[in-house]
C-alpha cells in the first residue's frame, strides 16, 4: 500500500512538473500543436490548391506589358498623353474637317475657272494623303516610337500651310495643301492614335473619344477662323494664322505624347500589312469602314454649297461646318463612353445606321435654313462616333504590339474611298446642273452598305445574338 501510494505521489509530481515545463517553455506546446496539425491540414487542403495560390501570388510580379491588368487606365502620364493626342487630332483631323470651307472659297475666288469636281481633288487629296501614310507611319511607330515621326510631321504640316498661303495656281494648291501639309498631318495623326491605345484597356473607347474630340474642336475653330480672317486680313494671313496656331499646339504635343511600350524594331515586310486582312473580323471591319467612309465626308465637303443652293444665306451657311463639328465633340466622346459598357461594335452599328438615316431622311429632302441646321447638328453627333470608334474596333481585335501597323492598314484602305468620294460627288453635282440630289443618294447608299458590313463583322466575332456585348 505504501509503495502504491508512493508511486501515485511520484506520478502526480511528474504530471505537475510537465505542466510547469509546458507553461515555462511555450515552444513545446507550439511544437506539439504543429506536429498534431500537419497531417489534418494536408488532408483537408490538397497540394494543387496550394500551387494555385502560389501561382496567383506570383502572377502580379510577372505581368506582361500586354496583359490587360498592366494597362494603367489613367494616371498623370496617361492623361498627359491623351491631352497631347487631343492637340494632334485638333491640328490634323480638325484641319481636314474644315475642307468644306476651302471647296466653297476656291470655287468663287482663286480657282473660279475650274469645275467643282476639279477643285474637289484638293480636299480629296488632303484626306487621301493623310490616311494613305498609315502603314508606313504605323510600322515606323512600332519600330521606333512616336517622337521623331511627330517631330517631322509637325514641320511638314506647318510648312505646307505656309506655302499654301502664298499660292495662286491650281498646281501650287495641290502640292502645298493637297500633298505636303497632309503628309505632315498624317505623321501627326497616327502616332497619336497608336500611343493612346497603349495606356488604356477598360477605358480605351472613352480615351479615344476624348482624343478624337480634338478633331471636332478643330473643325469648329478653323472654319470660323478662316472665314473671318479671309474677310478682314486676306487669304494669305488667314492661312498663316492657322499655321501658327497649329505650330503652338504641336509643340505641346511633342512634349507630352509618348507610348507606354518601348519600341520593338522588326524587319520590314509587306506581309505585315497584308496578313491582318486574312482574318475575317479584321477584313470585314476594314471593308465596312471603306464603304462608310465613301459617303461620310461628302456632307463635310458639300453641306455649305448645298445649303446655299437651297436658299440659305452665305454668312449663315458658313457656320454649318462649325455647328456640325461642335456637336461632333459630343459624338466622339459620349458614344466612346457608352461603347466601353455596351460594346464597341454594338455602338458603331447604331451610330452608323443613324448617320445613314439622317442623310436620306433629313439632308436629302432639306429645304430652307432649319432643316440644314438640324442636319448639321444631328449628323455631327452620329458621324463623330466613327472617328473615335474605328481605331477602338481595330485595337479590340488586334495584338496591341501590332496596333500601329493594323490601324495604319485600315486607314490606308479607307484613304482610297476618301480620294475618289469627293470627285464622284462633284461630278454628280455637275451632271445635274448644280442639283445635289444624286450626291445625297450616293452618300446615303454607301453609308448604308458600310453599316450592314459592320453587322457582318460583329457576327463573325460573336454571332447574331443582339444581347451580347461586342
Amino acid at each position: 500500500m505504501d509503495d502504491a501510494s508512493g508511486s501515485s505521489a511520484t506520478m502526480d509530481e511528474d504530471k505537475k512538473s510537465m505542466e510547469v515545463n509546458s507553461k515555462a517553455d511555450p515552444t513545446t506546446k507550439d511544437n506539439l500543436s504543429t506536429e498534431a496539425n500537419i497531417m489534418p491540414e494536408t488532408a483537408d487542403e490538397p497540394q494543387d490548391l496550394d500551387l494555385e495560390k502560389q501561382e496567383a501570388d506570383a502572377k502580379p510580379k510577372t505581368l506582361s506589358p500586354m496583359d490587360p491588368a498592366s494597362f494603367p487606365d489613367g494616371g498623370r502620364e496617361a492623361w498627359l498623353a491623351v491631352s497631347g493626342a487631343f492637340c494632334c487630332l485638333f491640328c490634323s483631323f480638325g484641319w481636314i474637317n474644315a475642307i468644306g470651307v476651302f471647296q466653297a472659297y476656291y470655287q468663287t475666288h482663286q480657282l473660279k475657272n475650274y469645275s467643282p469636281s476639279t477643285i474637289s481633288w484638293i480636299p480629296s487629296l488632303e484626306v487621301f494623303v493623310m490616311f494613305l501614310g498609315g502603314p508606313i507611319w504605323g510600322k515606323l511607330y512600332d519600330n521606333y516610337g512616336p517622337r521623331y515621326i511627330l517631330l517631322v510631321g509637325s514641320f511638314l504640316h506647318v510648312f505646307g500651310l505656309m506655302m499654301a498661303s502664298i499660292s495662286s495656281e491650281y498646281y501650287q494648291f495641290l502640292l502645298s495643301q493637297g500633298i505636303c501639309s497632309p503628309i505632315g498631318a498624317s505623321m501627326v495623326f497616327y502616332p497619336a492614335m497608336s500611343s493612346v491605345g497603349t495606356w488604356f484597356f477598360k477605358k480605351r473607347a472613352f480615351a479615344f473619344g476624348v482624343m478624337a474630340s480634338g478633331s471636332s474642336l478643330g473643325g469648329v475653330i478653323f472654319p470660323i477662323m478662316v472665314n473671318r480672317l479671309v474677310v478682314e486680313k486676306g487669304f494669305g494671313w488667314a492661312m498663316r494664322a492657322a499655321a501658327f496656331l497649329i505650330l503652338g499646339l504641336l509643340i505641346y504635343a511633342n512634349l507630352t505624347l509618348k507610348s507606354r511600350l518601348p519600341p520593338m524594331p522588326k524587319p520590314w515586310s509587306i506581309m505585315d500589312f497584308i496578313n491582318p486582312l486574312r482574318e475575317l473580323p479584321f477584313f470585314l471591319t476594314v471593308f465596312a469602314s471603306f464603304l462608310f467612309f465613301f459617303g461620310m465626308f461628302l456632307p463635310f465637303t458639300f453641306i455649305i454649297l448645298s445649303a446655299e443652293y437651297n436658299g440659305m444665306g452665305t454668312n449663315l451657311a458658313g457656320y454649318l461646318l462649325a455647328v456640325l463639328n461642335a456637336v461632333s465633340i459630343f459624338g466622339r466622346t459620349l458614344p466612346g463612353f457608352a461603347a466601353d459598357r455596351l460594346g464597341r461594335f454594338n455602338t458603331m452599328i447604331v451610330t452608323s445606321f443613324l448617320s445613314t438615316i439622317l442623310v436620306l431622311a433629313l439632308w436629302l429632302p432639306a429645304r430652307g435654313n432649319v432643316p440644314f441646321i438640324l442636319f448639321a447638328a444631328f449628323y455631327g453627333f452620329s458621324s463623330g462616333a466613327f472617328v473615335s470608334l474605328a481605331p477602338a474596333l481595330i485595337a479590340q481585335i488586334s495584338d496591341i504590339r501590332q496596333i500601329g501597323v493594323r490601324t495604319g492598314s485600315m486607314f490606308a484602305v479607307v484613304s482610297l474611298a476618301a480620294l475618289v468620294g469627293n470627285p464622284i460627288g462633284g461630278a454628280l453635282v455637275s451632271n445635274e446642273d448644280g442639283n445635289y440630289l444624286h450626291l445625297q443618294i450616293f452618300c446615303g447608299c454607301m453609308m448604308f452598305g458600310g453599316s450592314c458590313v459592320f453587322v457582318a463583322a460583329r457576327a463573325s466575332l460573336k454571332g447574331l445574338n443582339l444581347m451580347r456585348k461586342v
